[in-house]
């Protein structure tokens, strides 16, 4: 029986309005050469980010307020719409290639990214699915295989995009939910070893990718071409050392750092405001993983625990991904940094999987 909700859990607010404010912030900062070069505004960027942060925290606060069990009720049908998304984006003349993938439904510069609404959609029904008292995942073939075939096909649709990085991301957060259930580690270690030979013939299936690996060993090898986007994100961290060079001061935002606002808006914080300004970014998003994950453990009820564990393993993978690319520890993936980088759809619904996670918090002992 869940127990009465109390108010949200404070340090999981305060970091997440924290995360986001500062986010606001250096999307101006480092979009406002972008912004004033392409579109004649330094504004440009930060109001959009604007509507999109109301916007999702009108949502945050409607999640937070609904009693949570009644998502159990929507997951098939929203997990069937984020199918059809997904197939409709493939569609010529529907889905809008930006980037090189056709990843966005829309209209001029508006639109929305149906994999990042994948990654919610597939982690509340997983939940839902995996906390049936009769269900076994300890079973191989009857209680591991289904909801893996699901991912998989899941994955696969997200990757004809193509988006490696949103699907490495939905997949990470899945396979936690997963694990929490309670698969048996050898038929995962099992899986994971013909996961990881797979990922390989991805990587080696795309020119473009090997090429990422290739810059992330040795960016200097190609310091124009596939090395670039590494080479000037360190040049970027390199000079704000302990304070940064000030706001609003970045030298790499001039047309050196590609698309400074998204996902290498992290390199130019740290140039900006130094280690200090990196530090503290990475600290609020620790406290939102550990009072997440509190909440995971102190719920009552299974399907809340196995939610909360999908939505903190979402941005934590995001995270760890985003800064380890910027820092130069992993291949460049397009993942944007939670909270931060600038993104209609990737902000409204981290917030309002956020609003969620602040919801089971108030069910929480």
């Amino acid at each position: 029986m869940v127990k009465n909700r109390t108010a949200p859990d404070f340090w999981l607010m305060a970091s997440i309005i924290g995360l986001l404010v500062i986010g606001i912030v250096m999307v101006y900062s480092a979009g406002s050469v972008l912004g004033f070069h392409d579109y004649g505004d330094p504004f440009y960027f930060v109001k959009r980010q604007l509507f999109f942060a109301v916007l999702g925290l009108v949502a945050m606060f409607f999640t937070m307020n609904l009693d949570y069990r009644i998502l159990k009720k929507y997951a098939k049908v929203a997990l069937l719409a984020c199918f059809v998304l997904l197939v409709a984006v493939l569609i010529p003349g529907i889905g809008v290639v930006r980037g090189g993938a056709r990843s966005w439904l829309g209209i001029s510069s508006f639109g929305i990214q149906p994999s990042e609404f994948m990654k919610l959609g597939m982690i509340l029904f997983l939940s839902v699915w995996l906390s049936k008292e009769d269900y076994r995942i300890t079973h191989f073939t009857r209680g591991l295989l289904p909801p893996l075939g699901l991912i998989g096909l899941a994955f696969g649709l997200i990757m004809l995009q193509p988006d490696l990085g949103t699907g490495t991301v939905m997949m990470g957060a899945s396979m936690l939910i997963v694990f929490t259930a309670g698969a048996r580690i050898k038929h995962l270690a099992g899986l994971a070893s013909i996961g990881v030979i797979g990922f390989v013939g991805l990587i080696l299936a795309a020119p473009y990718r090997l090429q990422r690996i290739t810059a992330f060993l040795d960016p200097w090898s190609d310091p124009l071409g596939a090395g670039y986007q590494i080479i000037q994100s360190l040049y970027a961290i390199g000079p704000g050392g302990l304070a940064g060079l000030g706001l609003g001061m970045s030298r790499q935002k001039y047309s050196y750092v590609p698309e400074p606002q998204t996902d290498f808006i992290f390199s130019i914080l740290t140039e900006e405001l130094g280690f200090i300004g990196g530090m503290l970014v990475l600290l609020l998003f620790m406290i939102l993983v550990w009072r997440g994950m509190r909440v995971a453990m102190t719920v009552d009820d299974m399907f809340g625990s196995l939610l909360a564990v999908g939505i903190v393993g979402m941005v934590g993978v995001q995270v760890v991904i985003n800064i380890g690319v910027v820092i130069g520890l992993m291949p460049v993936t397009g993942i944007t940094l939670p909270l931060i980088s600038y993104g209609g759809s990737s902000l409204t619904l981290m917030l309002t999987a956020l609003g969620i996670l602040l919801n089971l918090s108030r069910y929480a002992r």
